[in-house]
């Protein structure tokens, strides 16, 4: 704590005893607890706004946008697991044993279920549409490599089409 050692804090309680005395050392310890507690209380306060007004700004919301953009299959974990989360909150507000307890544990499992076939669904989706791509990028350099086959094999046949090349004129001397 501010680069002090125990031993300090020590000295420093033993001179504050000796200083503020034993009758008064209690309010002052009260004191400086209400002022931490202020502190701490306008620190949270800060906090809490400066998390609304990122809030309000759009922040979290391009920030959750660039996220799912960059991961899609660890944003749809990300939001299945946020659903169970809130599945389970709301469970756990029902009297256990009641018929709308079981109800809800019913539709709690059949929605886990179909959330989890959606996931894998999404997954199976990314995953052939990255096959694909995999495919189409596959085809495109084999295209390439054939084309620059053929430029090879027609340099030989332009270069015979052109002809012998001209010897270079000499300088002539009569200047």
């Amino acid at each position: 704590m501010f680069g002090m050692g125990w031993t300090e804090l020590l000295v420093i309680a033993i001179v504050a005893l000796i200083v503020v005395g034993p009758r008064d050392f209690p309010v002052m310890f009260r004191t400086l607890g209400q002022f931490t507690g202020k502190a701490r209380a306008m620190a949270r306060e800060f906090s809490q706004a400066m998390n609304q007004a990122a809030d309000e700004s759009g922040m979290r919301d391009i920030q959750k946008t660039i996220k799912n953009a960059t991961n899609p299959i660890g944003s749809a974990v990300d939001s299945v697991k946020e659903t169970m989360k809130d599945t389970a909150q709301s469970l756990s507000d029902l009297k256990p044993g009641s018929e709308t307890a079981k109800l809800s544990e019913e539709r709690a499992e059949q929605a886990r279920k179909i959330q989890d076939a959606t996931a894998r669904a999404a997954t199976d989706r990314l995953r052939r549409e990255a096959d694909q791509k995999m495919r189409e990028a596959e085809a495109a350099m084999a295209a390439a490599r054939d084309a620059e086959a053929t430029l090879e094999r027609a340099k030989p046949a332009a270069d015979a089409a052109a002809g012998p090349a001209a010897p270079p004129a000499k300088p002539s001397g009569d200047a």
